[in-house]
């Protein structure tokens, strides 16, 4: 089945919004097998048409117009939720000028999954010539700690992008250094793999080294 085809009955019975059909073509026409996912969650109840962006009515907020780069995964992209993540809420509601940087299945550390340049740090890399956001929202993925990739070690230089640790590091540093906004760092909820448990308690770490906020 054409995507096309695929995603006409997924827009009338789920309402969904412009933004996330859009979104939803773009990750079908690379990964063409996630029909089948997508028309799984399709008839969750966390995904019937009273929940759709389309719903979301603006509303006076002191976020209106202020400019957030969201750099993540699955979670920020809403994998889970046809293409509507809190990103888009947050545009329809309070008005924000958001940046959606989500790019399924990839890693902080530097290492292509599906494609060239697709990791966190690559991505952050062309944010730097083309962003200067007011708000930095960076998603610690748990694709890092699926795919057992390295923590690696807090430096004050020289960050090894090739580990979790000194991805994370360099991402913050330039991102302080440049841009000069605040930066938040958001975690999945409960999660059970060890080494996520060790990421979140290095984002602790780091946050007290950076002057970070964690959500």
């Amino acid at each position: 089945m054409s995507n096309e085809t695929f995603l006409i009955p997924i827009r009338q019975n789920n309402d969904l919004s412009d933004i996330a059909l859009n979104e939803l073509r773009m990750d079908l026409d690379e990964h063409a097998l996630h029909q089948r996912y997508y028309t799984d969650i399709a008839y969750l109840a966390g995904n019937s048409r009273k929940y759709s962006l389309n719903s979301v009515q603006t509303v006076a907020s002191p976020l209106i117009g202020k400019k957030i780069l969201f750099l993540g995964s699955s979670v920020t992209f809403g994998f889970g939720a046809l293409g509507e993540s809190f990103v888009d809420y947050l545009w329809k509601r309070d008005g924000v000028a958001a940046i959606k940087d989500a790019e399924n299945g990839t890693t902080l550390v530097d290492e292509d999954t599906y494609k060239t340049n697709d990791s966190y740090v690559a991505r952050f890399r062309e944010e730097l010539t083309e962003s200067q956001p007011d708000v930095f929202v960076l998603q610690l993925s748990t694709n890092d700690a699926n795919q057992n990739k390295k923590l690696g070690k807090i430096t004050n230089q020289n960050f090894d992008t090739k580990t979790i640790t000194g991805a994370l590091e360099y991402m913050i540093s330039t991102a302080q250094a440049r841009w000069k906004c605040p930066i938040l760092i958001y975690t999945n909820p409960y999660f059970a793999n060890p080494l996520y448990k060790q990421m979140v308690e290095r984002v602790h770490e780091l946050a007290q080294k950076c002057q970070l906020r964690q959500v």
